[in-house]
C-alpha cells in the first residue's frame, strides 16, 4: 500500500517543505502567503482525485473527505487574515470540515468508551480556555470543541485493536484526528491563553500530518475493492 499511495503523496510532501522553507511572516498577510499555506491541502485534493472520479462517485466517504479538504483550504485562507477579523470565518470553515469528516467516518462501531474519554478531554480543554474567552467566542469555541471532539470520537471508534477489527486506513484516520485536535488546541491556547513556544511550527506540522492521514483514510474502499478483485 505504501508503494501504491506513496508516489501520489510526493507533491504534498514537496508543498509542505516549501511552506516550512519559505516560512513567510504571519505579520504580513497576502494572497501569496495564503497560496503557500494552502498548497499542501490543494495537493491532497489532487491525491484523492488521482484515484479516479469513478472512485469518488462510488464512495461517499471519500467525497466527504474531499469536501472537508476544500473547506479546510478556505479556513486556512481566512486564518491568514485572522488579525484583520477573519478568525471566526476560519473557525466556521473548519467546523464544517469536522462535520464532513465525522460523517465520512460513520457511526459504526459506536465505542461509547472512546466517546466518554473524548468528552472528558473536550470538557477539560474548554475549562482551560473558558476564563480567557469573551463575547461570541465563549460559545463559538464551545461549539467548535464539541464538533472536533465528535470527529475525533468517530475516527478513534473505528480502531478496535483488541478485536483485530481495524485496517491501516482506520488507524490513519485515528492518528489524523488526534493530531488535528492537538493542532487546534495549540491554536486556541496560543491565541486566547498564553504564548506557546514554537506554536506555529507545532500547529502546522501536526495540521499537515493530520490532513494527510485523514486523506489516506479515504482510500480504504479502493483497497477493499482491490482485495476483492
Amino acid at each position: 500500500m505504501v508503494k501504491s499511495e506513496g508516489p501520489k503523496l510526493v507533491p504534498f510532501f514537496k508543498a509542505t517543505c516549501v511552506y516550512f522553507v519559505l516560512w513567510l511572516p504571519t505579520s504580513s498577510p497576502s494572497w501569496y502567503s495564503a497560496l503557500i499555506k494552502c498548497l499542501p491541502i490543494f495537493c491532497l485534493w489532487v491525491f484523492l482525485l488521482a484515484h479516479g472520479i469513478s472512485f469518488l462517485g462510488a464512495h461517499s466517504s471519500a467525497r466527504k473527505i474531499l469536501a472537508g479538504l476544500i473547506f479546510s483550504a478556505l479556513g486556512d485562507a481566512f486564518l491568514i487574515w485572522q488579525e484583520q477579523g477573519y478568525f471566526s470565518h476560519g473557525l466556521l470553515m473548519f467546523a464544517i470540515t469536522h462535520i464532513l469528516y465525522s460523517s465520512a467516518f460513520g457511526m459504526k462501531p459506536l465505542n461509547l468508551r472512546a466517546g466518554l474519554v473524548i468528552a472528558v478531554i473536550s470538557g477539560l480543554s474548554y475549562t482551560l480556555l473558558y476564563p480567557y474567552l469573551s463575547g461570541p467566542f465563549t460559545y463559538l469555541v464551545a461549539v467548535y470543541i464539541a464538533l472536533i471532539g465528535f470527529m475525533g470520537w468517530r475516527a478513534i471508534a473505528g480502531v478496535q485493536l483488541a478485536n483485530d477489527l481495524w485496517t491501516w486506513t482506520k488507524l490513519s484516520a485515528c492518528l489524523g484526528a488526534v493530531l488535528f485536535m492537538v493542532s487546534d488546541l495549540t491554536i486556541a491556547v496560543n491565541k486566547f491563553c498564553f504564548p506557546v513556544p514554537h506554536s506555529r511550527a507545532i500547529i502546522m506540522a501536526t495540521y499537515y500530518a493530520a490532513q494527510m492521514l485523514i486523506a489516506l483514510s479515504a482510500v480504504e474502499c479502493q483497497d477493499a475493492d482491490r482485495k476483492r478483485a
